[in-house]
C-alpha cells in the first residue's frame, strides 16, 4: 500500500501558508489544517482537513500533526500583535509535535536575519548578524531549529524576498504600495530610487518547497536554501510595471510616508515592525540562489508582468477579481 504523505499547514489562511498548503496538494500531499475558528475559513481550502487549534497551545499542534510528515510553520500573530512574545513559543510547540512524530519542519524564512555586514547578496552561508529586535527573533528561532536538527528533527528553511502574489495579505505590496480591493489609481513605493529590491512570488516560493520536499531523502537534517524570485536592479521598477499590469500606465507612484510611519509607531504595532525594517529599504539585498537552482536544476519562474496581474486579480483590484481574498499573510 502508498503511504499518503500528510503535511501539517500552521498558518494555512496565511499568504506563505496557503500557497505552500496548495503547492502540496498539487504534489500529492494530504492536507491537513490547525485553525482556531476552522468553520470559519475552510472554505478557504476546502480539500484539506480542519483541526481547531492554538499554535500558542503545545497540545494543540501535538495532536494537530499526530502521524504527520511534514509540518510547515508559517504562522505569525495577525497584525503583528505581541510578536516578541509570541514567535519563540510557538517554534518550540512546533519542534515538540515534529520530534514525536519524526515529521520534517519547513519554515518560510525572511531576509531579517541579516545585518549590513552580509549585503548586497544573500549566501545560505552569510553571517546573521541583525541590527533589530525582530531580525534578532528570527536568528533565535532558526538557532531553536537548528539545535533541534542537532537532536535528530529533520528542518528545511526556504529564505526568500519581500513576498507578493494572489493571496497576500498583510504584507509590503497590500498594505504599503496599493490597496487591495480598489482599483490601482497610484502606487507607493518603500524604497530609494535607485535601489535594487528582492521579491518573491508566492505561487513560485510554495512550488519551490513542494519540489524540495518531494525529494525529501536527498535533504540534511537541516537544509537552507535561497530564492532569488524576482529581482529588480531599480526597485522602483516593480511599481512601473504595477501600473501598467493595473491597466493605469499614468498612474503617480508615490514616496512611502515614512516621518508619518516613525510618529505613528508608537501607537499602530504594525508601523512599529514596518518602521524597524526600513532599512532594507535603503540598500540593495539579493539572495543567491545557486544552490537552489543546483539542487532543483531551474527556480520556478512567473514572468513577472504575469505574476502581477494575477496579484492584482487575487487581491481585488481588477474588474474580473474573485470573490476570495485571504486577510493574513506571513511576516
Amino acid at each position: 500500500m502508498t503511504h499518503t504523505r500528510t503535511a501539517l499547514i500552521l498558518g494555512a489562511t496565511g499568504g506563505a501558508g496557503f500557497e505552500i498548503a496548495r503547492a502540496l496538494r498539487a504534489h500529492g500531499w494530504q492536507i491537513r489544517a490547525m485553525h482556531r475558528r476552522p468553520d470559519d475559513v475552510s472554505s478557504q481550502m476546502p480539500d484539506a482537513d480542519w483541526i481547531q487549534g492554538d499554535a500558542m497551545k503545545a497540545a494543540d499542534v501535538l495532536m494537530a500533526a499526530t502521524n504527520a510528515d511534514l509540518i510547515v510553520h508559517a504562522v505569525n500573530p495577525p497584525g503583528y500583535r505581541n510578536w516578541g512574545k509570541l514567535v519563540l513559543p510557538m517554534i518550540d510547540n512546533t519542534i515538540a509535535a515534529a520530534r514525536a512524530n519524526k515529521a520534517r519542519i519547513v519554515l518560510p524564512g525572511t531576509v531579517y536575519n541579516y545585518g549590513p555586514d552580509a549585503f548586497p547578496l544573500l549566501r545560505e552561508t552569510s553571517p546573521q548578524n541583525p541590527t533589530t529586535r525582530k531580525g534578532a527573533i528570527r536568528v533565535e528561532m532558526e538557532a531553536r531549529l537548528r539545535r533541534a536538527a542537532e537532536t535528530g528533527v529533520d528542518v528545511l528553511v526556504v529564505r526568500a524576498g519581500d513576498f507578493f502574489g494572489p493571496n497576500t495579505g498583510n504584507s509590503w505590496f497590500a498594505q504599503g504600495m496599493i490597496k487591495p480591493g480598489q482599483p490601482v489609481r497610484s502606487i507607493t513605493h518603500p524604497g530609494k530610487p535607485g535601489v535594487g529590491h528582492a521579491w518573491a512570488y508566492l505561487p513560485d516560493f510554495a512550488e519551490t518547497v513542494a519540489r524540495l520536499v518531494d525529494r525529501n531523502d536527498e535533504l540534511a537534517t537541516f537544509e537552507t536554501f535561497h530564492f532569488n524570485g524576482h529581482w529588480f536592479e531599480d526597485g522602483r521598477e516593480i511599481a512601473e510595471r504595477l501600473r501598467i499590469a493595473g491597466g493605469v500606465p499614468d498612474a503617480p507612484i508615490r514616496r512611502f510616508p515614512w516621518p508619518l510611519l516613525h510618529v505613528l509607531k508608537p501607537f499602530v504595532p504594525l508601523f512599529r515592525e514596518m518602521a524597524e525594517m526600513q532599512y532594507l529599504w535603503k540598500v540593495p539585498v539579493r539572495l543567491d540562489n545557486s544552490r537552489l537552482v543546483s539542487r532543483l536544476g531551474s527556480e520556478p519562474h512567473t514572468p513577472v508582468d504575469e505574476a502581477l496581474r494575477e496579484t492584482l486579480r487575487g487581491l481585488k483590484c481588477l474588474p474580473d477579481a474573485p470573490s476570495r481574498a485571504l486577510g493574513l499573510a506571513v511576516g
